[in-house]
């Protein structure tokens, strides 16, 4: 990396960069120390949203947008301080690659089916009754469930029961903004007509890790919906072991057909740190966000503490420091950029060596609240 030089600075060459940049030319000698960082140096900011502030503004939201009154979804994105000047929209930047949001259903209600080229999740946080449906499937969805939706495939939701729905939605949209890599598609019949059986591709791998012969070539989702139950199952065999240090019991959805992430571009994760299990510190080039499932703690990031409980969302900016601890046991689902960090070859991690692995407490986060 080149450093800052005080010639760079004088009337000589300030007057030629004027001079080159009229011709829509930049001066690389002047660019480069800020365009490529001995390390990581992420706009986007660690932050913690809480349930009470994101309850709320759903609750107001649902009497003001209505399915007769247009709109795709009713979803409030969580929007990175950090990366606010984005434009347009700040992008809908979570971190610097990946969206989140909290969308709300209402019984009754159907959000119309789509398809895009950015990749989908969903994590369900409260109430059943709705179901998506994703390439002629319907899927209903539980508290706790997992449900992907790769690019380019067709999902649309609709509500049958008599509770509002609540999940978490992750998608890459800032990623493929930024590359320009953006088509969008609505479905001819709105809500796109069932062609399977319900609940056809989680029934399909009701044994765990055995894969039907029919997947011998590897498939896009051959999983539409991981349940809770199984989730559950598999963090509890592991309990019976010494938790990883500094992800505690931790379980990553896969593709059962190619052994991959779930979705291409984002891994989804369920972590259960038990009452009153300190992670280490660690960091790593991927960015995540967090989402208590269940249960109460608080995250040390960059030597600030962030105290979560049930419902809210924390954001771990890439190559920030950060450690967890658990009041209780707690359930937290996870995603992060880690797939495009590998596609690139960028994916490194250190672990934090000082005061036998964990931080200071430097600060508080406050939280804002409605």
């Amino acid at each position: 990396m080149a450093e800052k030089i005080d010639f760079f600075q004088s009337d000589l060459v300030k007057d030629f960069n004027r001079e080159i940049d009229k011709f829509h030319l930049g001066p690389l000698w002047n660019a480069i120390p800020e365009l490529m960082h001995k390390q990581p140096t992420p706009s986007a900011v660690p932050y913690l949203w809480k349930w009470e502030t994101l309850y709320a503004k759903l609750m107001e939201a649902q009497d003001i947008f209505t399915p007769d009154r247009g709109g795709e979804r009713r979803a409030i994105y969580l929007q990175n301080p950090g990366l606010k000047g984005r434009q347009p929209w700040g992008w809908g930047s979570t971190t610097q690659t990946l969206y989140a949001a909290v969308q709300l259903l209402l019984p009754g209600e159907t959000a119309p089916s789509h398809r895009h080229t950015q990749s989908a999740l969903r994590f369900i946080m409260q109430g059943d009754g709705a179901y998506s449906i994703v390439q002629g499937e319907r899927l209903f969805m539980e508290e706790g469930d997992f449900l992907t939706t790769p690019g380019g495939l067709w999902h649309g939701h609709a509500h049958l029961g008599d509770k509002p729905m609540i999940w978490m939605d992750c998608l890459d949209i800032p990623t493929i903004y930024a590359i320009g890599g953006t088509f969008f598609e609505g479905h001819p019949d709105r809500l796109e007509p069932a062609s399977v059986p319900d609940r056809f591709s989680p029934g399909r791998y009701e044994g765990g890790m055995v894969r039907p012969i029919s997947d011998r070539e590897p498939k896009l989702a051959p999983v539409g919906s991981y349940k809770w139950s199984q989730t559950l199952a598999a963090l509890e065999g592991m309990s019976r072991f010494e938790p990883d240090p500094y992800d505690g019991y931790a379980v990553e959805f896969i593709n059962p057909s190619n052994g991959r992430t779930a979705n291409a571009n984002i891994a989804a994760w369920m972590h259960k740190l038990p009452g009153g299990f300190h992670s280490q510190a660690h960091r790593h080039t991927s960015s995540s966000i967090y989402q208590v499932f269940k249960g109460s703690g608080h995250t040390i990031i960059d030597g600030i503490r962030y105290d979560w409980s049930q419902g809210d969302f924390l954001v771990i900016p890439n190559w920030a420091w950060h450690e967890h601890v658990a009041d209780q046991d707690s359930y937290l689902f996870s995603v992060s950029d880690s797939p495009i960090m590998d596609k690139f070859d960028l994916q490194r991690e250190e672990r934090y060596e000082p005061n036998k692995g964990n931080q200071e407490i430097t600060g508080q986060f406050q939280p804002l609240l409605p």
